[in-house]
């Protein structure tokens, strides 16, 4: 019993100061890192920062700050935490590698939320798809196409291509190419496009439309016009206006050229 009893009093002795010092560590350690998500994620919604950036450093900072409380407190058993770290850092190497390609989609998720270049509501071609951008996640991009079709595109195929965003000026440019026939009067042809674009309020004054001559094509005089509008203006006024023009053209007797085919008959008698 004595000896049992000693046996006791020397583990006591030996390890009881350190399990108390290593939980002491551990409590410490989560409160640490609970007071540290708190902060950090306090700091960044003061600076607008979206909220999945938010919630992944909050959560990080957290992780962190209880993996080096956990380190601390096996350091006090005696445990070599540099071996720890070498385990841990090759199973996060091996892991990483299996899960490539999601991690490839989550830092370019990352990337796009701290960079914006685009936003939800945006028009955006990317990727080799287009559309409305619904969501942004940390894996995948959610658009949705003008005729309503969800698309999930990964973050990483957005990010590593070209981006362009339909939606990140205020203003836009329409271009539309109109031909005339050689035989029709190219000053009425032009004067007839401008009143067209002073007569519609949707069409901005500054930039300046602009109305040319731009080719001597095979079977038409083509004119460029291009005005400006406001973005959610584009598609209506580029319809309205193409329509207008047909129809004053036909009013004005302003020929548009279409493609036509002469076929000469050549007769037996001909050829004979």
């Amino acid at each position: 019993m004595n000896t049992a009893a000693e046996q006791v009093m020397v583990f006591i002795t030996t390890y009881g100061i350190k399990i108390i010092g290593a939980i002491i560590i551990l409590i410490l350690g989560r409160i640490a890192a609970g007071i540290g998500r708190k902060g950090i994620r306090r700091v960044l919604e003061r600076t607008k920062t979206d909220p999945a950036i938010v919630s992944f450093v909050g959560g990080l900072v957290y992780v962190l700050i209880l993996t080096f409380a956990v380190l601390a407190a096996l350091a006090k058993f005696g445990i070599q935490t540099a071996s720890f770290v070498a385990i841990l850092g090759a199973a996060g190497f091996a892991i990483g590698f299996a899960l490539q390609g999601s991690l490839a989609n989550f830092a370019a998720g990352i990337l796009i939320l701290v960079l914006r270049p685009f936003g939800v509501g945006d028009y955006i071609d990317a990727g080799g798809v287009a559309g409305t951008v619904k969501e942004i996640d940390l894996f995948t991009t959610v658009l949705a196409t003008p005729d309503n079709v969800k698309i999930m595109a990964p973050n990483s195929k957005l990010f590593g291509d070209t981006i362009m965003n339909y939606s990140a000026f205020d203003t836009r440019r329409i271009d539309l190419v109109i031909g005339i026939g050689y035989s029709s009067d190219i000053q009425k042809a032009y004067d007839t496009i401008s009143n067209l674009l002073k007569e519609d309020g949707r069409i901005l004054a500054d930039p300046a439309s602009q109305i040319a001559v731009s080719e001597l094509a095979d079977s038409s005089v083509n004119f460029v016009v291009r005005p400006w509008v406001k973005k959610e203006d584009y598609w209506s006024v580029k319809f309205d206006l193409t329509r207008k023009i047909k129809e004053s053209f036909d009013a004005n007797g302003i020929e548009i050229p279409f493609p036509q085919q002469v076929v000469h008959m050549v007769s037996e008698k001909t050829m004979s």
